[in-house]
């Protein structure tokens, strides 16, 4: 769980494409936008940040809370179709924990993304 993040992007369009297509089916939205920046998160409290900054960025790994084994599946398939790549298909993960599911992208800029259900 984490309170906000926020990264830097080289092109907020795309991100923002990114980030509407692996966060929807986790239940989350694009709840601000503004020119140069955008958050999501639920409605009224974004927060992922999204800041254009021309690709002068670092990458970062942020992982999201998913309700179900399902919305780990379309986090990954949603990103893929975004144009993210894969850095690891939904799966259980049994060297973190026997019920660790989740599945890994790497967005448009470089960030590792991760979602998880403990179920």
């Amino acid at each position: 769980m984490y309170d906000h993040v926020g990264i830097k992007v080289k092109d907020l369009k795309a991100s923002v494409a990114f980030y509407r297509a692996v966060l929807e089916p986790l239940g989350f939205e694009l709840a601000s936008q503004y020119e140069g920046g955008a958050g999501f998160g639920p409605k009224g409290a974004p927060a992922l940040w999204l800041a254009a900054d021309g690709g002068k960025h670092s990458g970062v790994h942020i992982a999201f809370t998913a309700r179900s084994r399902a919305a780990v599946d379309a986090f990954h398939a949603g990103g893929l179709e975004a144009h993210g790549k894969d850095n690891g298909a939904p799966g259980v993960r049994k060297d973190y924990s026997p019920t660790y599911y989740a599945a890994f992208l790497i967005d448009p800029d470089g960030n590792n993304v991760e979602a998880v259900c403990h179920k």
